[in-house]
């Protein structure tokens, strides 16, 4: 996974801090992050440029919706929850209860959108539908 950001330093504060991830090898000018279910990596991206060379659109880190986040599975999650705030996160929902878990959604100080997850009994399996 990666995710652009316009301030390499200030996004590795974030998601070491905010999300409990760790630094793990560092390359030329960007990093690896380490602690979720997969690596992240921070790719340091200038606002206003080019997304693509296929795209007439620019970079922006306002919030900004985008068919893809990020979901972190979380042992105690109103913890989690403050723990991300108190690191700029912005949390955008009350914390919804569903037959797998609890989740919370939020965004990063990048526009960026995740999820905070907590899963109850089996998980997504409490809601599995049986191969026909």
């Amino acid at each position: 996974m990666n995710i652009d950001v316009p301030d390499l330093e200030a996004a590795t504060e974030f998601y070491c801090s905010g999300l409990g991830l760790t630094v793990g090898r560092r390359f030329d000018g960007w990093l690896e992050l380490v602690g979720a279910s997969a690596p992240i990596y921070l790719l340091p991206k200038e606002t206003g440029t080019p997304v693509s060379p296929a795209s007439t659109q620019k970079r922006d880190y306002r919030r900004h919706w985008t068919p893809v986040h990020l979901d972190f599975v979380v042992t105690d999650l109103e913890h989690a929850i403050e723990r991300a705030r108190a690191a700029g996160a912005s949390v955008e929902s009350e914390i919804e209860t569903h037959a797998w878990g609890r989740i919370a959604l939020l965004a990063d100080p990048f526009g960026n959108g995740l999820c905070l997850l907590q899963f109850a009994g089996r998980g997504y399996d409490e809601i599995t539908i049986a191969p026909q």
